[in-house]
């Protein structure tokens, strides 16, 4: 409970260990079919008056070969509705199929991550011990960002509108 007697916005996610570890099946480093395999994804107590969610997915440890640290873009969605209290385990990249393209999961759209594709790409790292930072907008409006959606235009379009964060660290 927050200080104020209301419940805090929050993000989980069944599929992260107890240690915060995120499993090698999300990674890119899972076993045949077994990788890149977006994990699940719940959500509490948005804040009143959501109208949709954005979700941005970084790698926030993620070194840039000629210099400093650059938070890396793994997943980036936009449009989630707030009927909906999360994301199932293997979502991305099913927004085309039947019965997400339908019903409640209609109008989510993925955007493109550091690599310049749609939907999630799991780590591959040179070196573990990466921090993911899972961070979940609560948003008065709709995105309306054109075809190809990257981090860069959501956190742009989301200035103004952010009613509540909730933020979900994993390890890898």
């Amino acid at each position: 409970m927050a200080a104020d007697g209301s419940e805090e916005f929050r993000l989980v996610s069944p599929g992260i260990d107890s240690e915060g570890r995120l499993p090698r099946k999300y990674t890119g480093e899972g076993q045949g079919a077994r990788k890149n395999i977006s994990p699940p994804l719940e959500w509490y107590n948005l804040p009143p008056g959501t109208q949709s969610l954005a979700l941005v997915v970084q790698d926030i440890d993620a070194s840039d070969p000629d210099g400093p640290i650059v938070p890396w873009a793994h997943w980036v969605v936009i449009n989630i509705p707030p009927t909906i209290k999360g994301l199932p385990e293997g979502f991305s990249g099913k927004e085309k199929e039947e019965e997400t393209a339908a019903g409640d999961y209609a109008g989510i759209k993925e955007g493109h991550n550091d690599w310049k594709v749609p939907g999630w790409r799991g780590p591959v790292l040179p070196n573990h011990g990466h921090r993911f930072e899972f961070k979940l907008y609560a948003l008065d409006d709709q995105l309306h960002l054109g075809n190809k959606v990257t981090k860069e235009k959501v956190m742009e379009a989301i200035e103004g509108h952010v009613l509540g964060e909730a933020v979900l660290m994993a390890n890898f």
